[in-house]
């Protein structure tokens, strides 16, 4: 798997974690300060809708113990939805197993994720 790749399926992890866990908010994707979103808080009003946990997978890049998500074992057929705007995220049709310790997607749903380039 690609670097590009991994990052995907580690960032796809905290929505589909969060999602399976029931959590309702759901933060935007920014792949920059500037970028417009269909949901959109300020950093405060984000803080105020996620968990602490939720909040630094979804909006600091955090990452969850591998294999601790409820949906590595998910193999029903649906939509997995963002956590935190609960847009629809990836399709099931493109889950796969990428032996990472998290749920893994080769392809989000089209205008669904937003990437930006990790140069650290």
């Amino acid at each position: 798997m690609t670097s590009q790749g991994r990052r995907l399926a580690i960032s796809t992890l905290g929505l589909a974690i969060a999602n399976a866990l029931g959590w309702s908010t759901r933060p935007a994707l920014a792949a920059t300060e500037s970028a417009k979103f269909e949901v959109a808080h300020t950093d405060e009003e984000w803080r105020k809708l996620l968990t602490p946990n939720q909040y630094a997978v979804l909006r600091k890049e955090g990452t969850e113990r591998p294999y601790s998500s409820p949906l590595n074992n998910e193999h029903r057929e649906g939509i997995f939805a963002c956590a935190g705007c609960n847009l629809d995220a990836f399709s099931s049709k493109t889950k796969f197993d990428s032996g990472t310790g998290w749920p893994s997607f080769w392809q989000p749903l089209p205008n669904a994720v937003a990437q930006t380039q990790d140069k650290s």
